[in-house]
């Protein structure tokens, strides 16, 4: 009996260990196949991102306008004095040589009288001077007087012609001041304002109306300065009025201001009516739809892209966008934004037709990340 105990008890270890060790096989057999089955899938990030397409159509950009005269002058008197006399008023359409108002003549024509004598004496001095001058030279010629005294006859008459000559150029000039107490237009248009009435003293140049002309009709327009870049001397434009509607006209830029207005900080742009009806009068309000060409050649330094604002990032302080690659890395893109919009931003540089630019998401990804390109549900709503 006790000679059986340590068979039996050797037996007991050896089962032991073998169990043991089946165990640990199974175990790592069981490990290696929840290995293979457990390895999780790479997940890639979804990106809303669209091919780029060159701009084929024209943008518009539009803003309020007034309908002005593209030329407009006060009208005054070349001289004071005290007007006692009007004969337009304010909204007046005037022709070229229509009387508008008269000063009170009395000084200028007291004036003028005074010129005319002194020029009427000069002239009998000058007569005189020239009778002896002439009598002196013969006597001269037949040596019965000096030749002193031939040049003092001589510089009396020289004198005398340069007193006719002053007298008579004071004389015109009284002329023509008695003449500048009737204001006269010289260009057909409309009184647009009065800024003197009768009764009145006016000095020399001091405005009495101011005459817009007749003819050609300017559209005048404030720009910020967001949207200067986009306008250029030349370019079309069309113009509705509210006053007038269904109407529209066609207009160009004639003039971009060089400086913004000190308050406003605007860009004062005027375009020139191209055919503006009777219809059409000064002062009134118009919408201004700039034509913005957008679609040139294909591979053109000035082909540009709509893209929505959420496109936009930055590297470093400059405009960037991400662009998907062929192998779907992302890159990170310089562009240069020639327009912003409401919700759009033009780009005129830094992308290619064709490249897919990633529109939504731009702030979760990073630079050689590969992501999962995802068409935008509602494309339009982008739409510039």
């Amino acid at each position: 009996m006790f000679s059986l105990l340590p068979r039996v008890e050797g037996r007991s270890v050896s089962f032991r260990a073998a169990l043991v060790g089946s165990i640990g096989v199974v175990a790592v057999v069981t490990l290696a196949a929840c290995g293979k089955k457990g390895a999780p899938a790479v997940v890639l990030r979804p990106v809303v991102a669209v091919a780029a397409q060159a701009d084929t159509r024209a943008s518009q950009s539009s803003l309020p306008g007034t309908i002005e005269s593209r030329y407009s002058t006060p009208l005054s008197f070349r001289v004071g004095g005290k007007i006692i006399e009007r004969r337009v008023r304010l909204g007046d359409r005037v022709k070229a040589g229509d009387v508008v108002a008269r000063l009170d003549p009395a000084d200028n024509t007291k004036n003028a009288t005074a010129a005319a004598a002194q020029l009427s004496a000069a002239q009998h001095q000058l007569t005189y001077a020239e009778q002896q001058v002439t009598r002196d030279r013969v006597q001269a010629q037949e040596n019965l007087i000096s030749r002193a005294q031939l040049e003092q006859t001589e510089n009396a008459y020289a004198a005398a012609l340069a007193q006719r000559n002053q007298a008579q150029a004071q004389s015109a000039l009284s002329q023509d001041q008695l003449k500048y107490t009737t204001l006269i237009v010289d260009k057909a248009g409309v009184i647009t304002a009065e800024q003197a009435d009768t009764g009145q003293n006016v000095s020399a140049g001091q405005a009495v109306y101011n005459l817009a002309w007749s003819g050609e009709t300017d559209v005048v327009a404030d720009v910020p300065e967001t949207a200067l870049a986009s306008l250029a001397v030349g370019q079309n434009a069309t113009v509705s009025i509210g006053a007038l509607a269904g109407k529209k006209f066609a207009a160009r830029v004639r003039e971009v201001s060089p400086a913004a207005d000190a308050q406003s900080r605007t860009y004062r742009v005027r375009l020139t009516l191209e055919a503006p009806t009777p219809e059409v009068r000064l002062g009134m309000t118009a919408d201004v739809a700039f034509a913005q060409s957008t679609a040139p050649a294909s591979g053109t330094p000035g082909q540009s892209f709509t893209l929505p604002s959420t496109a936009l990032f930055h590297a470093g302080n400059l405009p960037a966008v991400w662009v998907v690659k062929a192998d779907n890395a992302l890159e990170l893109r310089r562009v240069e934004v020639s327009r912003y919009g409401e919700r759009t931003v033009t780009v005129s540089q830094g992308i290619a037709a064709g490249e897919r630019i990633v529109w939504q998401g731009v702030h979760t990804v990073s630079a050689g990340e590969k992501v999962r390109v995802v068409p935008p549900l509602h494309p339009e709503d982008f739409a510039s």
